[in-house]
């Protein structure tokens, strides 16, 4: 897929020139997406997986090409009028420019510059990167991993893999090989010891797939050790986490490992209805829907697709019928061992850009007409029966990238709680008004207030009491540092308030764009505001500086970046909004330059 970084963006590049070039050939409108069925008929007999991934490509295609023709108009036209200013060389700033904000990349300045016989000052433009680089990297915080990796190959390198049994069982023996203790081999562990355990062979489930890891115990008659976590290392290397509840560990110790069987339960249940949901997903919105990352847990699940909007609540309805009814079909699930081609062969769907080895497991599902209804690659730990994951429900939707989306669901046990909650909420608001008024007066006590019982209409102090905890509820959000995090700067001698506030309603953000106005005396004003999955942004400009910024310029360019459609407003205030809450720190940086 096309990135900003890695493979995608040498992919993106290559797009792009070619892209630039049907622009000059006059094209107005994208048409790479048009000219690919062309290229599915040439080549899907060699790369059988571009035929099968038609409708992302195709989607992925016209997407990319519309937002390129949108900078690319951008670009040229800041292009065109700094061309006029030249002799020979485009000044560096400019270039950089183009790059950081409006997505040109030095390779296209620099081909149309020189189809005009002219150059950039690639000196200014290697030392603008590298500033940009130098920022990133005290911004990037790492896993903190990497110091200990040495020990794991040379772990591997003396052990060997570790041999799972857990598709079998959940309770096993073993013979303990490596003990480590702050990230360094040790030759014992002892009670209140937190540490890690290596064993030949176990029935643990090592965190992968987006299932998590197992918990549970390892005893022998001198020790137990708690397992709170499991995690591979290097592929196939078991790496038991935990505390030394009593005793002392050594190493070659004979010793018994026992999973935590009802969580074990839980999580096969929840990886089923991932599949169940993935194969769901893929009928209703389109066979363009790839799986992009999941959550499998022994309380939830969670799970990303490509998909470009929201799913209305019909579809919703269409997925949750088609997963209860192969939940209600009590079929056998079914698990084989095949060669990669065997696998895709017979079926089964193998995700873009994952490894697969020799032999893959490959799980088929849900009884349809005599035929499975989902078949995948996949080495998790499944349930036998499809009734055994009980009624399933989508809980959440949100968007988490630009093209990709997510979905969070329970079963059974979650999911009746789930909804007996639900059904207390709304038996308060069903409640008698006195009851009403007493859960809302006593709320508003908790906070230290006084509230206001002056009017006679049980409607009426409702109401009251409702905008008096609204406002409350505000005030603490804003007196609270973790959630408030205000920056005052400087750029380009106007002073600047960068603002980020979570949990607040669209409806103040204005208080908030007019208090740091009247803080500033002269200057702009951003603010961004999340709510649920939402996302508020609020531009204000002070009287003097509308001739110079205009804050309508500012909400639009911001919402494009957060998934918004632009925004409206006036000179000196306009608002814009989004969903893709994990791009507001990009935005922020966007918006810094363009002032």
């Amino acid at each position: 897929m096309p990135s900003n970084e890695g493979r995608g963006y040498v992919l993106r590049r290559i797009m792009r020139r070619g892209m630039r070039h049907s622009h000059l050939l006059g094209s107005k409108e994208p048409i790479f997406y048009n000219i690919f069925k062309t290229l599915m008929e040439e080549m899907s007999g060699n790369y059988p997986e571009i035929k099968r991934a038609e409708a992302l490509i195709k989607e992925t295609l016209k997407m990319e090409e519309e937002k390129f023709l949108v900078l690319l108009d951008r670009g040229m036209k800041i292009l065109d009028e700094e061309i006029s200013k030249i002799d020979k060389i485009l000044p560096g700033e400019v270039g950089f420019k183009l790059y950081d904000t409006y997505g040109f990349p030095l390779d296209l300045t620099q081909d149309i510059l020189k189809n005009k016989s002219l150059q950039i000052d690639n000196q200014k433009f290697d030392e603008l990167m590298k500033q940009s680089r130098e920022l990133a990297k005290k911004n990037w915080k790492g896993s903190g991993d990497s110091a200990i990796d040495d020990i794991w190959f040379a772990i591997k390198d003396k052990l060997g893999p570790t041999e799972f049994l857990g598709y079998e069982t959940g309770q096993a023996e073993g013979v303990i090989k490596t003990l480590l203790k702050n990230n360094e081999q040790v030759r014992s562990l002892k009670t209140g010891d937190e540490g890690m355990i290596i064993v030949n062979q176990t029935p643990f489930y090592g965190e992968s797939g987006g299932q998590v890891g197992d918990s549970g115990e390892i005893v022998s008659n001198n020790f137990k050790f708690k397992v709170s976590d499991v995690q591979k290392k290097l592929g196939d290397l078991f790496v038991h986490y935990g505390k030394v509840i009593s005793g002392e560990i050594k190493i070659n110790e004979s010793v018994e490992l026992k999973i935590d069987i009802e969580r074990r339960e839980d999580i096969r249940a929840y990886h089923s209805a991932t599949h169940l949901l993935h194969e769901s997903l893929r009928r209703v919105l389109g066979t363009h829907v790839t799986q992009k990352g999941s959550l499998v847990e022994a309380d939830r699940l969670r799970f990303d697709f490509s998909h470009m909007k929201p799913i209305t609540s019909e579809e919703i309805n269409k997925i949750e019928s088609y997963v209860n009814s192969m939940v209600d079909t009590q079929s056998e699930v079914k698990t084989r061992l095949m060669t990669p081609k065997e696998a895709v062969d017979n079926g089964a769907l193998a995700l873009f850009g994952e490894k697969y080895g020799d032999e893959v497991r490959v799980l088929s599902m849900g009884n349809e007409k005599s035929k499975y209804f989902s078949t995948e690659l996949c080495g998790g730990t499944h349930v036998r029966n499809t009734g055994d994951i009980g009624k399933f429900k989508i809980i959440n939707q949100s968007s988490i990238a630009a093209g990709v989306r997510r979905v969070e669901a329970l079963r059974e046990k979650q999911l009746e709680q789930y909804l007996k909650d639900k059904e207390k909420l709304s038996d308060i608001s069903a409640q008698k008004n006195e009851e009403v008024i007493k859960i809302l007066s006593e709320k508003i006590i908790k906070f230290g207030a006084k509230p206001n019982l002056d009017k006679k209409n049980p409607n009426e102090i409702i109401k009251e009491l409702t905008k008096q905890l609204d406002q409350l509820t505000v005030q603490l959000i804003l007196q609270d540092k973790t959630k408030n995090v205000i920056s005052d700067e400087t750029i380009k001698n106007n002073k600047v308030r960068l603002q980020k506030i979570e949990g607040l309603p669209t409806k103040e953000l204005r208080k908030l764009v007019d208090k740091g106005k009247k803080d500033l005396g002269e200057g702009i004003v951003i603010v961004f505001a999340t709510n649920e999955d939402k996302i508020g942004l609020a531009i204000g400009v002070t009287g003097s500086l509308t001739s110079k910024y205009n804050a309508v310029d500012f909400a639009t360019k911001g919402s494009e970046i957060i998934g918004g459609k632009g925004g409206g407003g006036r000179p000196d205030f306009a608002q814009a909004g989004g969903t893709e809450i994990n791009k507001i720190d990009e935005a922020i940086t966007k918006l810094k330059s363009l002032i």
